[in-house]
């Protein structure tokens, strides 16, 4: 089973097999995710991808027929080995989510921002929205939103609402940020604004992408891995996976003759 060997890594996922019903999803997956580094999870549609990215911050568990097996460590500690509801929400605060298509409250800007401080902290009000502004910085979209912070945040476009749902997961500093084709729905100058912003991002942040788009993966990531009806068939560094493929079915998927 491919595996990447770097020492200590920050994400370590080890012999993960996982279940809807009888439906193995995920079969004997392991990977070491480093920390500061963009991961991003390749492959045909159900081949697995979400499924263990969703796995990571245990968002499976609201899914009664989801069962798996298998270590997955953050920091070197096992989040499946503790089962209380106040250790799964504080392990969502630590893994930011991203979805494929952009999410925004139905409220203002600010108030989407402030919505996870507000329910999750007793932060002092001024403090919220200067925390607000560093992110919505770090996300570069402070600049095109900061004459309408109490405007609908429906009225920004749709890279806009994407970059705004970023700069939102950030809000409860999280150390791990996991996205799930966050540009798929996106014209290319938007894509390219959120990748240029991961690519600032990735300095504080562990990120995982789920990408079907192999050019976007070459560009930003570190590393890649391969998936193919729930096994990773290839992993590790993103220039030498798509420069010299070790197996043929990435060489054909790569070459879109798959």
């Amino acid at each position: 089973m491919p595996n990447d060997n770097k020492s200590q890594p920050y994400l370590r996922i080890e012999g993960v097999n996982a279940w809807y019903g009888k439906n193995h999803v995920l079969a004997d997956v392991s990977l070491n995710i480093p920390k500061n580094s963009i991961y991003a999870f390749i492959g045909p549609s159900g081949c697995g991808k979400t499924t263990l990215l969703r796995s990571i911050n245990r968002l499976n568990d609201l899914v009664p027929s989801y069962r798996l097996d298998g270590l997955i460590e953050i920091g070197g500690e096992d989040i499946y080995s503790r089962k209380g509801s106040q250790f799964v929400e504080n392990l969502r605060k630590r893994c930011g989510m991203v979805f494929q298509q952009p999410n925004p409250l139905p409220m203002t800007i600010m108030q989407n921002m402030l919505f996870p401080v507000r329910e999750q902290t007793k932060m002092p009000r001024q403090q919220m929205r200067d925390l607000a502004y560093e992110k919505l910085k770090l996300a570069d979209l402070f600049d095109e939103v900061s004459g309408k912070l109490n405007k609908p945040a429906f009225g920004l476009s749709g890279g806009q609402q994407q970059r705004l749902c970023i700069a939102r997961a950030l809000m409860l500093e999280p150390e791990l940020i996991l996205l799930d084709e966050p540009c798929s729905a996106l014209d290319p100058i938007s894509m390219h604004k959120i990748e240029d912003m991961l690519n600032e991002l990735k300095t504080m942040y562990t990120i995982i992408i789920v990408t079907h788009n192999m050019e976007q993966a070459k560009r930003i990531s570190d590393n890649t891995a391969f998936f193919y009806e729930g096994r990773i068939i290839e992993s590790g560094d993103t220039i030498k996976l798509f420069t010299y493929p070790e197996t043929d079915m990435l060489d054909r998927y790569i070459r879109g003759i798959f």
